[in-house]
This record gives structure tokens, sequence and C-alpha cells, in this order.
């Protein structure tokens, strides 16, 4: 071989090895795992290694660890942020240039909330937040995964909810007796400092519209809608079609519920090949529940100091309290049904679901008005925030912005105290004036969400010709509002036009196809 000919050829296998190397140290700088500038952004002492479906095969594939543990998750569900801090603990051991074991275990996550990573997520049949899964690098590359695979190199870690029981379970696996101690383990803050004030609730219109339309697209995504699932889908959209806070979320539920037995219908045992067209249909519609620009992709009075923190939990709740008071009080036990079997069936954060239906189970007179209902949510809202307050004080995962915290403060509701005090580890107990409580909630969740926005942050925002078409938009949802008794006759005005809509709509299509099967026999 030639001496110039000889040079080239190992210039391109040398940039070849240093592009192979490059790529698997991009992806471990990507969570901090590098050492220097190198690490950009990502937080101080993650050592997991974040996969997308653009690097998951390539990546696995060419690891040199024995076995992987991959964590899919999703960004805000309030479980998984707490699960971080105990499946960092035990990537530490295996990740890292300062590793008590390297080369042993690839410690991986992929966040499931990501578009880019739906089908990836899809692939391992993940069904519940978070998701653990174990086996040799290359088996997880370009296959799939389903538990009732008989014979499969990749399992289920069903029993790894905490660092010392993840790491047992692994000891099982490889007959190892790694401990948690043989490096040790300093909890850093990954908290950034932010001294940002929170906004005011007339901005949670535009968040409650987000978090609509990215439950509908987790439903839709992870093919939620099942025999013994569409009927409390319907349910729910009934309500959204009456009471949504937004015209425009209300005037989408409606066409999706128009359409729905055509989508989903109610024999819903079909093949696999089946329910890929169905959702190709779905996805040709390019139906969106709230209108054309939404999703946005970001959180205004939801958005928190992290990436990770509030965002779409947080407008899920908003717009739960705003449908409680806006019911009339006929309703009160039916869409108490609804929402409870909603999140039961469609809420993917399998530990906030199963503790949310306790709560509704544990209900054992039927609600008879709307303030019964409201209070109750109210209610259960500050008994999961107690519950996460300390939880991620003891995990330091929550949003050092915005604290979990019993609400509403005193500052914005003095007449809702009686009177308060402290509990001898520092909690907060309150003798609550509910009298006051409910007629707040009606007020910061109902004329406030609904009518005021437009008029102070938006045009604030954007200006007035931007915003015009929107405001015209949403401008009955505006003038109705103010009045507590015009936005009940409005609301149920909308109901009953989309429904007779529907209804016109659906006995057309049967008069169509019973004329046309007539004819036919005539001329049989």
């Amino acid at each position: 071989m030639a001496p110039a000919a000889a040079r080239v050829l190992v210039l391109v296998l040398a940039v070849a090895v240093a592009s192979s190397l490059a790529g698997r140290a991009d992806a471990l700088r990507s969570l901090g795992v590098g050492d220097g500038a190198g690490a950009g952004a990502a937080a101080q002492g993650d050592y997991a290694v974040d996969l997308n479906a653009t690097s998951f095969d390539a990546f696995l594939t060419a690891s040199r660890e024995q076995f992987a543990v991959v964590e899919f998750f999703a960004h805000w569900c309030p479980a998984c942020r707490n699960y971080k801090p105990h499946y960092e603990k035990v990537a530490k051991l295996f990740n890292g240039p300062n590793a008590a074991h390297p080369g042993r275990i690839l410690m991986a996550r992929v966040d499931c909330a990501s578009k880019v990573n739906v089908d990836l997520c899809s692939r391992f049949s993940v069904d519940h937040y978070p998701f653990l899964l174990w086996g040799p690098p290359p088996k997880f590359a370009n296959t799939k995964w389903d538990r009732k695979q008989e014979k499969s190199d990749i399992k289920l870690i069903d029993d790894g909810r905490t660092a010392e029981r993840l790491l047992m379970w692994i000891n099982k696996q490889l007959e190892s007796s790694f401990t948690l101690d043989d490096k040790k383990y300093e909890n850093e803050s990954m908290l950034p400092n932010s001294t940002s004030d929170p906004k005011q609730v007339v901005q949670a219109i535009y968040d409650v519209e987000e978090a609509t339309a990215h439950a509908l697209q987790i439903i839709l995504e992870h093919k939620m809608i099942k025999a013994d699932t569409r009927d409390s889908l319907i349910r729910f959209l009934q309500i959204l079609v009456a009471h949504h806070p937004s015209k425009r979320c209300r005037r989408g539920s409606a066409e999706l519920l128009i359409n729905f037995d055509d989508h989903w219908p109610s024999n819903l045992s079909l093949s696999s090949q089946d329910s890929s067209k169905l959702l190709e249909s779905v996805a040709a519609d390019n139906h969106k529940i709230c209108g054309k620009e939404v999703p946005r992709g970001y959180w205004i009075f939801c958005r928190g100091s992290k990436s990770e923190t509030r965002g779409f939990s947080c407008g899920l709740w908003v717009l739960l309290h705003s449908l409680t008071v806006q019911i009339g009080d006929g309703e009160s036990q039916s869409t108490f049904t609804s929402i409870c079997d909603f999140i039961h069936n469609f809420f993917i954060c399998e530990e906030c679901r199963k503790h949310f239906y306790d709560m509704c189970s544990s209900v054992s007179v039927p609600f008879k008005s709307a303030r019964d209902l409201s209070l109750w949510l109210w209610s259960t809202h500050n008994k999961v925030n107690e519950r996460l307050m300390k939880e991620e004080k003891d995990m330091g995962t929550g949003d050092p912005s915005f604290p979990k915290a019993i609400w509403p403060p005193k500052a914005l509701c003095p007449s809702c105290y009686r009177s308060s005090s402290r509990t001898s580890d520092g909690a907060l107990q309150v003798d609550w004036n509910e009298d006051e409580v409910f007629p707040f909630l009606v007020n910061y969740y109902g004329k406030t969400l609904v009518s005021s926005y437009k008029e102070t942050y938006m045009e604030s925002l954007q200006g007035r010709t931007q915003v015009g078409a929107a405001l015209a938009d949403d401008a009955s949802s505006s003038h109705a509002a103010r009045v507590p008794i015009g936005a009940a006759l409005g609301v149920a005005a909308a109901s009953c036009t989309f429904g007779a809509l529907a209804c016109f709509w659906r006995t057309q299509q049967k008069n169509r196809k019973y004329s046309y099967r007539l004819h036919s026999l005539k001329k049989i």
C-alpha cells in the first residue's frame, strides 16, 4: 500500500474511533457524567444516561457493560421525580468516572413524555411510570418487548421502588453483594436558584387548555381507549363539553364526541392491525381538542423553575377545580364519578393514580351539591400536597420556587381561616371556614379564571392585534362568566346546542343507512 494511501486509511480509522467515543461521551455528558465544561447544562449529580429515540439503539448496541437497567418515566410525574434520587443513588455505583463498580451495569433512562420517545416507549409496552427493565444492553436494541413473552432476555424489575430494593434485586440477578456504601453517596442539590414570583390565576386558562390537549395526547399515544375504559372517557368529555372554562376546548370536546364511535366503536375487540388503522385515522383527522394552536409546548401559570416540576399535573388540577365550581347541584355525583374514573383509567403516573382513587373510594355518601364536591376536591388536593410536601422535603425533589403548601394561603383568603397553628414537626393545622372557602373557590377557579385573563395578561404580552382572533373566539366565555347565572345559562345553552347537533348528525346517518338498505331490498 502506498504511504499516502496508508496515511489516509489511518486518518479515516482515527476519525471513526473518535466519533464513536465522542458519541458515547456526549450521551454521558448529557446528564453530567463527564468532566470539565463538557457537562453543559446537565444537572449536577446525575449519573444515569439520558437516552432518546435517536440515540437509544446505537448507544445500547455499543455499550460495553454486561447488563443495563432502563427506566421509562415522565418528567411531569411526581412519583418519578421522587424516585429519581433512588435511581441516581444506584446509578452512581456503576456509571461515571468515579463509579465503585464500572463496566458492570449501564443505568439509563428514557422520558416517555417527550414526543420523540412515544414509539420507543410503546416498543417496550410501558403502561405505568416509573417502569424499569433489565437485560443485556444489545438485547434492547432494535427489538420489542412485552411482559407476556415467555422467553426473553429482558426482564421487568417488579421490586425496585427504593435504592435499597433496586440494588437488592440486582444482587439477586448477579449473585453479587453490592451495597450502597461501596462508595460514599452524597445527595447533591440539583435545584437551581430561582426567585421568580408565582403567576396570577388569570393566566391559567392557557395551561388548562394545554393540560387538556396533553391529556388527550397521552391517551392516544398510549392506546388507552379500550372496551373497559371508553365509557369513562365519554362521560368525562361530556362534562368538558358543558363546563370546560375554554370555549375552544368545549367545541373540540363536542367534535370528538360526535366522531367517537367512528374512531373507537363499542366493540373494541380488534386485532392489532385494525387498532393501528384506527389510530392512523385519528392522526389523519389532525384533531386538536383545544384548537389548532394547542398544545403550545410550554406553561405559563403552571411553569416551574425546573422543566420537570409543575406543568401538566398543575394544569390538570386547575381544570378539575374549574369543573367542580361550574357544575349544577344535580351534576355533582356524576361529575365526581367521572373525575375519579378518568384519573383511574387515564392518569398514567401509577402511584398518583392509586392515591387519588383511594381517596375517591373513601367517599361513602353521594354528593348532593356542587358546594360539597368543590370542597371535597379542594380538601383532597391539600391532602395530596401534605403528602408530597413531606416526600419532596425528604428527597429534595421539590420546586424551590413553588414548594408544596396548604392552600389557599392566609394572605390570599384571610376569611377562609378561623384559626391556625403549627404541630411539633412544623406542619400547619388550619380550622377552615368552609362557608368562606367555597365562594373563594368559585371566584378563583370560575369567574377570575375564565373572564379576566384576556384583558390583563395576553394583551400586555402580545398586543391586541395579535390576540384579536383568540379574544373573539372566547368572547362568549368572557361575558358569561362575569355573572354566575349568566355563566350557567351560557354553559347549558352550549351543552344543549352541541348535544342537539350530535344527536341530529347521528339521526341523519342512521336514516341514510336505513333508506339505503330499504332501497336495496326493493331492488331484490
